[in-house]
This record gives C-alpha cells, sequence and structure tokens, in this order.
C-alpha cells in the first residue's frame, strides 16, 4: 500500500482526509489504452472518506486528438479527462483498498475490467465559462457506489460520480456521470 499524506488541523478538529499523491508507477499503465496524444491526465491525488473516494488532478491538452484547435476545454474532451480521471481514481482505490464496493478486487481484476466492464451510464455536463486546455485542474467524486442485481441476472456496481474543472483565469465546467461495473461476478 501506498503513503498516504496526512493533512492535520489545528484543535480539536478531526484530521482532514489522507491524500495519497500522485503514483508514478501506476498512472502510465492505467493510460496505457490511450493513444499517445490522448493522454491528458499528468497527476492525480486521491483521498477517500465514508468508504467513497475522490481525485484532484492535473491536466494538458497541447493539442486536441480528433479537431482543430477550438480554443476551449470541449466535451468529448470533457469526457476523455473525466475518463483517464475515473479509471486513475479506481485503480487506486482498488490498490489501497479505499472503497467496500471493490473490496473483493484485486489489481489483476482491475486491469480486466478496465476497458470493457466500465461502462458510462449517463453523462452530464455543464460547461459554465470557457476553459483553457492547455492547463487546468479537475476532480471527481464517487458520491454512491451499489450493488445490484437487476432481474435476477448478473451482480453489478452502479455509481453516482460528480466531477469539476477549472482553469487558472476563472474557467468552470462541472456534471455527473452515472457508472456501471458490469461482469463483477
Amino acid at each position: 500500500m501506498g503513503s498516504p499524506t496526512a493533512e492535520r488541523t489545528a484543535g480539536s478538529q478531526p484530521a482532514a482526509p489522507e491524500w495519497y499523491a500522485t503514483d508514478s508507477e501506476l498512472l502510465p499503465p492505467v493510460l496505457r489504452p490511450y493513444k499517445e496524444n490522448c493522454k491528458y491526465l499528468l497527476s492525480a491525488e486521491v483521498s477517500a472518506t465514508g468508504g467513497l473516494a475522490t481525485a484532484r488532478c492535473e491536466f494538458a491538452i497541447p493539442e486536441s486528438c480528433y479537431i482543430d484547435d477550438t480554443g476551449h476545454l470541449n466535451a468529448v474532451e470533457v469526457n476523455i479527462c473525466y475518463n483517464q480521471m475515473m479509471y486513475y481514481l479506481v485503480a487506486k482505490s482498488v490498490q489501497e483498498g479505499l472503497m467496500p464496493g471493490f473490496a473483493s478486487w484485486t489489481m489483476d481484476d482491475y486491469w480486466r475490467h478496465q476497458l470493457p466492464d466500465i461502462l458510462i451510464a449517463r453523462f452530464g455536463s455543464n460547461f459554465r465559462r470557457p476553459i483553457n486546455p492547455r492547463s487546468f485542474s479537475g476532480e471527481m467524486s464517487f458520491n454512491s457506489l451499489t450493488r445490484r442485481t437487476p432481474g435476477g441476472g448478473d451482480p453489478m456496481l452502479l455509481a453516482d460520480t460528480s466531477y469539476r474543472y477549472w482553469d487558472a483565469d476563472g474557467g468552470r465546467c462541472d456534471g455527473e456521470v452515472t457508472l456501471a461495473f458490469v461482469g463483477v461476478g
């Protein structure tokens, strides 16, 4: 397991959540499925509270992988960045045992499920102010993670998540995503 850094508050306040720094050995294999010009996630710190996890990330998109320069973060890039942030957050959560919903998973299970079994069931975005895609930050949180067996079929995990992006010039975007982890046994 990694070494979290604990942020402490003065007085009788409880300690803030522990944050795991970017795992430089984990990040490259998490991003392996992406083409070189689509690896936008640069760093990710992860914490967990109450059995749910959050990632704080840094991104850079030097050049769009599919369209001429729009001058701002667009919907396709928001989705790609969300996926990279989510894949890393789930991998780190499995590695560190941060979310009970993934308690039975090993890292081999994560690698086996990463592409075929993690599905976006619903994706929503709110663009508030244009974001500079060359340098911006993001945060993603699991708000719930529940095991379901729809219609007596194979079990699955459903997750309600939220995300937000921002840049140094006040650019803002946020949204909510429902994930389905299928084939989880």
